[in-house]
């Protein structure tokens, strides 16, 4: 596909298409903030709670980056 073998695809999908939805997920958490009046210390415990799993896929791919593995 265009010159493109699965791994790279793979890659491109992880990468980007992850990337995006961890983008998306940051928007659902700020809307359910919004939506339950959840004030500014409710909205930083909503993105405590729910932004540690994002955060921690983050983490690995640079943890990974920077150990240098594959």
């Amino acid at each position: 596909m265009g010159g493109f073998n699965e791994e790279q695809i793979a890659q491109f999908g992880l990468t980007f298409g992850v990337g995006a939805f961890m983008l998306y997920m940051v928007f659902i958490i700020l809307q359910l903030a919004r939506e339950s009046k959840a004030g500014k210390f409710g909205t930083f415990v909503l993105f405590l709670a729910l932004g540690v799993g994002i955060l921690g896929f983050a983490m690995k791919g640079v943890i990974k980056w920077w150990m240098g593995v594959e």
